[in-house]
């Protein structure tokens, strides 16, 4: 017997999918007509920002509704993934997942974790199909399926999706929660089909300047810069991704649950091919960079009878708001913590209100490096000693004119600031304040905890990386 009386979750997760690369975001050039379908569906967001523009920390604050300062992921997570020293990052910590478990969901996991253990459920997940590491090969790649490394022929999105199928198919009678972790299009940007590869022979590729290298940019970052068949591996990942999104929809469709379940579609962080000068995300730049193309996702929420369809908004939010949306939304209890720095926005899914809140400013953090982020003003702090930045974002939404220095510009830079630093001084816990901790962007190596400092948690700076 199906449970029609609480809706079902499939939570589609891409992995560095920049804001613009789908067609529905604007993009002529990408072939995602699967994810423009959900947007027509649902509701579409054109300021969503992750909270860390690298993929665990994000991540970490979508499961959790805490800012990197709170939780202690503020690097990628390079240590700690399998044995011998497996460690579990969000251990101590409620997940939404654990809320959903806790209120009779079956939660099922097909897909990237890169939150430590990698070969053990947690959080609620009773359904645990994941990859060792952050990221992989796209061809016969090492996965954990029933706690064993094994390889799964085929391609690795394929193979995700299947899995995600298979656990629709198990769990129809609901109510069941699905994280669809895709590791697309996170490079390498080789091993995709190559019919959709060849497919992109032609494309001129406008919507991805290959500017003059930024002068922050890493030589990780520098080395695809006009490369064509790089380009053409990011999109073929993206347009083979979609392929996905579409069998999971219909599959949906052919059950029955599509009316009863809230699909939504976003990514861990942005990402840029090119943009600015550099290929990557925040990390792709020394200093770490917060360009839009870094900090903001598309995000999509699709759930027929219950939320718009084919709307539109422009409300900023951030990551640390989607656990207490999600728990609001399906009417589970939030949790009583006035340490989390979140917010609702169903009043915007729903159509009710414009905006999440009343005083419309997002926050941002890699490291020692943070971010203020209003409709008209950015403003980029970089502790201990710069380089700081200002942005107008209604005259100059490329962010090409720093007008930190500009005299005329501080009383904003002065309030700006002070706010930024109010902010963050009311939810940081001090021994994870990573505005003190040496995060370069070359990976974090164990959990910080009473019995690790947090200074030695972090790979060192790679110059040549």
């Amino acid at each position: 017997m199906v449970d029609n009386t609480r809706p079902n979750v499939v939570f589609i997760l891409t992995d560095d999918q920049g804001p613009w690369a789908a067609h529905v975001c604007g993009n002529d050039e990408i072939r995602t007509p699967h994810i423009d379908r959900l947007a027509e569906a649902g509701v579409r967001f054109e300021n969503f920002f992750c909270t860390s523009p690298v993929c665990s920390p994000a991540r970490a604050s979508l499961m959790t509704g805490r800012i990197p300062s709170q939780h202690g992921v503020h690097d990628w997570i390079y240590g700690g993934n399998m044995p011998p020293d497996p460690q579990r990052y969000l251990e101590g910590l409620t997940c939404y997942t654990d809320v959903l478990a806790a209120n009779g969901y079956a939660c099922g996991l097909s897909g990237k974790w890169h939150l430590g253990d990698s070969l053990s459920p947690q959080h609620g997940f009773r359904h645990w199909f994941t990859l060792p590491k952050g990221s992989s090969e796209y061809n016969d790649a090492t996965v954990i399926r029933d706690g064993e490394a094994v390889t799964a022929p085929g391609y690795l999105t394929d193979v995700i999706t299947d899995d995600a199928l298979g656990f629709v198919e198990r769990q129809k009678a609901g109510p069941f929660y699905l994280s669809v972790n895709y590791n697309a299009p996170h490079r390498p940007f080789t091993g995709h089909p190559q019919d959709i590869v060849d497919s992109y022979d032609d494309c001129p590729f406008k919507t991805c300047p290959q500017e003059a290298a930024h002068p922050w940019a890493l030589p990780r970052s520098r080395q695809f810069l006009g490369n064509r068949e790089a380009l053409k591996g990011y999109f073929a990942a993206v347009t083979a991704m979609d392929l996905g999104v579409g069998r999971i929809v219909d599959r949906l469709d052919a059950l029955g649950l599509r009316q009863n379940t809230l699909v939504i579609f976003s990514s861990d962080n942005g990402y840029s091919c090119g943009h600015h000068g550099f290929w990557h995300k925040g990390n792709g730049t020394f200093p770490i960079n917060m360009y839009e193309n870094s900090v903001k996702v598309p995000a999509i929420f699709s759930h027929p009878s219950v939320l718009p369809a084919g709307k539109v908004t422009s409300a900023m939010v951030s990551q640390y708001d989607f656990m207490p949306t999600l728990l609001e939304l399906l009417g589970l209890p939030a949790l009583d913590d006035a340490t989390l720095p979140g917010g609702s926005f169903l009043g915007v899914l729903r159509g009710e209100t414009d905006e999440a809140r009343e005083d419309v400013v997002v926050y941002d953090e890699y490291g020692p490096v943070r971010m203020i982020r209003t409709p008209e003003w950015k403003y980029v702090h970089r502790h201990p000693f710069g380089p700081h930045e200002l942005y107008d974002m209604v005259a100059d939404p490329d962010e090409r004119k720093n007008l930190y220095g500009e005299k005329s510009r501080q009383p904003v830079v002065t309030e700006m600031r002070t706010r930024l630093a109010g902010w963050f001084a009311r939810y940081v816990i001090p021994r994870l304040d990573g505005s003190r901790l040496p995060v370069w962007g070359d990976g974090q190596l164990r959990r910080i905890d009473d019995d690790c400092c947090g200074e030695n948690a972090f790979q060192e700076r790679d110059q040549n990386a």
